[in-house]
């Protein structure tokens, strides 16, 4: 099994993907919903820095010095995957914006790793959707230094539109001019789970691939 298909496995185990009906921010009534937040033990979200460690080396390999986290979701985000990342021989550095600044002692608005205009930067998030919080951070770094940020990580790309026909990250990406990779696709999950029993359940059934198939046939972006 890869690292891909043992990451769904991971999410239907911590019930981080559900199928049913949910309304998204966007006002989008969508068939699945992820929900990061479910990571909630120690043991969860030790694997899943496992999962974002390997995303970051195979998409960037080890040309980077450090991995930024915004917060505050990607505050256990870039810790976990720093740790996962030592435990596979690569010992990078951490840091992570404060969402208030300090007006004593240490009044630095990241916290972990010095960061200089030559740092180089992966930055990891759950998702990503209009782009927002990561133009935050990069207008927080460039007032510590101008690191560099070499590329982003993220768990799913929903493969939907954004603002246009074309798919949001993509948006995002053109817009920002850094590449963003994500640890598994809508695509991935679909591919994997359809008619899988987990846990003596199928989770994926016929009627409910229909209904993420029209979903995507509608909203979708490749």
């Amino acid at each position: 099994m890869t690292y891909k298909e043992e990451f769904i496995e991971f999410l239907i185990k911590c019930n981080a993907l559900k199928f049913g009906e949910f309304e998204l921010k966007s006002g989008r009534i969508a068939p699945y919903f992820i929900n990061t937040g479910m990571f909630d033990t120690g043991l969860k979200i030790k694997k899943l820095g496992t999962f974002y460690a390997k995303a970051i080396q195979e998409h960037f390999s080890g040309d980077f010095d450090g991995i930024y986290g915004p917060a505050y979701k990607g505050i256990p985000l870039c810790i976990c995957a720093a740790m996962a990342l030592s435990d596979m021989g690569m010992d990078k550095g951490y840091v992570f914006n404060r969402k208030e600044a300090k007006t004593y002692a240490d009044k630095s608005l990241v916290v972990g790793m010095p960061l200089t205009s030559e740092t180089r930067l992966i930055l990891v998030d759950d998702v990503i959707t209009s782009g927002k919080a990561i133009r935050e951070s990069l207008e927080i770094l460039k007032s510590c230094n101008h690191p560099k940020v070499s590329g982003i990580i993220i768990s799913v790309n929903r493969q939907e539109k954004g603002k246009t026909d074309k798919n949001a990250l993509k948006e995002v990406e053109e817009t920002l001019c850094i590449p963003i990779q994500s640890i598994v696709t809508i695509t991935d999950i679909k591919k994997f789970l359809h008619n899988k029993e987990i846990n003596g359940k199928i989770i994926l059934d016929d009627p409910m691939l229909a209904k993420i198939n029209a979903y995507l046939k509608e909203y979708g972006a490749g």
